[in-house]
């Protein structure tokens, strides 16, 4: 190949393209505009910052996102044997130390041999071979560049990080350990909520001051479902926080001795456990008035705040009508969009993206047919979503067991369900690997060292 790859950004979904890219033999250059030029969000220059969540979801691969990763797994993905190498207590999830799991990222990008690390802002879409994986904070200069080129505005919706506190700031005399119906260790905080203390909570968040959207954003805020900030949960009726992120359901005080009305759970954030996340608890509220509310839930009374909840716009693209199955542009083949530009949510869905981008951008100038995961993978099965023709009311997505066509015969019970589908889908992974010559990661480094 004459012409090195160029990836676009160094998140999640750039860090794996450039990986994947780079060990099928391909010179990258990978652009990351940090810490140069840092995005609202970003607080670090490392390679695959988290920036909202440090939970890559479900461990178990009877769950979507924990099949998802065991795909990855499967497949030689760097970025989820990273999040395994940094991984901490989380019950049945994947929570990682993100100092941790970014350094981890950062340190194999730098020392790998064919990829070049430049920090540098790219403004315009590179001319030659390239990765687009921006993510949603795509800098401006480039997303008018991206918007000219497929000749159409971006769709967008507002995204939120919840607040992290400090573990020695929080009330263990009012906490208590468990997860939710006893699965898995218990890994998670609970804060215990009466009614009344419930509806105090609500009262203040609703009456609570936001930060105000911009001009240009104030006549269409919409937010993406799955990450509502926890003040838009309380608009919609006064009960639809202790039915959401504040649901008691299987979990018992065990100072009462009986269900809470409402809970706020906190997880691990870092290695050490110095640091815990509110658990769904996005925010738009203003800084100091996340103190002043968040401090009314039991056990936060006087809670450390080490980062404040924060909001921000996403930006993705219509992928129906500009990618194809390979996640190529159609208008042009030797570019590629991966992350949640593509409009695959959560960070699982950035990596997996990003590993087919990469994949498929090694195996072009090779001549390679391009690969098309089967349907029936969950991988295949979010990458058809994002570009199946013909949508017309099109929203960003995270790995779920509906993507995936109906078990013939049906499996009625929910847990087995999970198991049949994780079974058919590594089968086959397994083989369609095999077939396009995607073998191990392990495999193939044994033979180019043969070769060598």
């Amino acid at each position: 190949m004459k012409e090195p790859l160029v990836v676009v950004g160094g998140g999640l979904a750039g860090s794996e393209a450039a990986w994947q890219a780079a060990q099928r033999g391909i010179r990258v250059l990978l652009y990351e505009m940090r810490p140069g030029q840092m995005t609202p969000a970003h607080r670090t220059g490392q390679l695959a910052e988290l920036v909202c969540s440090n939970s890559l979801g479900a461990r178990e691969a009877d769950r979507a996102l924990g099949l998802l990763k065991e795909e990855l797994r499967r497949l030689g993905s760097l970025l989820v044997s990273c999040a395994d190498a940094a991984a901490l207590p989380a019950g049945a999830a994947l929570a990682v130390d993100r100092r941790a799991f970014a350094g981890l990222v950062t340190e194999r990008i730098q020392a790998h041999p064919r990829i070049t690390l430049i920090r540098e802002e790219v403004t315009d879409l590179p001319p030659g071979p390239a990765v687009v994986a921006t993510g949603p904070l795509t800098s401006p200069a480039l997303a008018e560049a991206i918007a000219r080129s497929v000749g159409q505005e971006y769709l967008y919706f507002y995204d939120a990080m919840a607040p992290i506190v400090t573990a020695d700031s929080i009330d263990e005399r009012v906490v208590f350990r468990a997860s939710r119906y006893g699965h898995g260790p218990a890994d998670y905080l609970n804060c215990p909520l009466t009614r009344e203390e419930y509806g105090r909570f609500v009262d203040a968040l609703l009456a609570a001051e936001q930060i105000p959207f911009r001009n240009f954003e104030q006549e269409d805020p919409r937010f993406f479902e799955a990450c509502l900030p926890v003040e838009e949960i309380a608009c919609r009726g006064r009960d639809a926080l202790a039915f959401g992120p504040m649901r008691p359901v299987g979990l018992v005080d065990p100072r009462m001795g009986k269900r809470p009305y409402a809970v706020v759970q906190l997880r691990q954030d870092d290695r050490a456990g110095s640091l815990y996340n509110l658990v769904g608890f996005q925010t738009n509220l203003r800084w100091a008035e996340q103190e002043r509310v968040f401090r009314l839930i039991p056990g936060l009374e006087r809670a450390e705040f080490v980062r404040f909840g924060q909001m921000h716009r996403n930006t993705f693209l219509h992928g129906p009508t500009l990618l194809r199955p390979t996640l190529q542009q159609s208008a042009r083949e030797d570019l590629f969009f991966a992350g949640q530009v593509t409009g695959s949510e959560g960070y699982v869905g950035a990596i997996a993206t990003g590993f087919l981008a990469g994949v498929n951008a090694a195996r072009l100038p090779r001549g390679q047919p391009l690969w098309v995961l089967p349907p029936t993978t969950m991988l295949g099965a979010v990458v058809r979503y994002l570009t199946s023709p013909g949508a017309r009311e099109f929203q960003p997505m995270k790995a779920n067991f509906g993507l995936l066509p109906p078990l013939r015969p049906a499996v009625p019970k929910k847990q087995e369900r999970g198991r049949a589908y994780a079974e058919r889908s590594l089968r086959d992974l397994e083989a369609a690997a095999r077939a396009a010559g995607e073998l191990p990661l392990e495999m193939r480094l044994e033979e180019e060292s043969d070769v060598r």
